[in-house]
């Protein structure tokens, strides 16, 4: 499952390189957050300025895009990647992208009539 990964930094890695990303998960939000990339082809290490803390993760990835978004209010890098192996944050992620695909999937179901409603009582019959 590719995963979009937003960088508050002009960072460029091209295509194809494999990168090593450091994450942690918000404790308000339970969302990822980015904490740095370690571009495994030039051995460049991007992180941000504060130490990382609290349980990160590590996993390794191809980049498929990379686009560097500049403007008023600086910059900020969107890649898109391919996750090459498991990682703890991406398991979260791909657990939670689960849950919604089922919850859509009851949803639909109840929607055409799910299989949760007590069947309909057959008419009694006489002969």
């Amino acid at each position: 499952m590719d995963r979009t990964l937003v960088f508050a930094a002009q960072v460029a890695i091209p295509t194809g390189h494999r990168v090593e990303v450091t994450e942690r998960v918000d404790p308000l939000t339970q969302e990822p957050v980015l904490l740095s990339l370690l571009d495994l082809d030039t051995g460049i290490h991007y992180r941000r300025a504060e130490e990382p803390r609290g349980d990160l993760a590590r996993w390794v990835g191809r980049v498929l895009e990379c686009t560097v978004i500049f403007g008023d209010r600086g910059a900020r890098t969107v890649f898109m990647v391919d996750p090459l192996g498991p990682g703890e944050v991406g398991a979260k992620v791909a657990l939670r992208g689960a849950d919604a695909a089922a919850d859509a999937a009851k949803a639909e179901a109840d929607r055409w009539g799910g299989s949760d409603r007590p069947p309909a009582e057959e008419p009694e019959r006489f002969w």
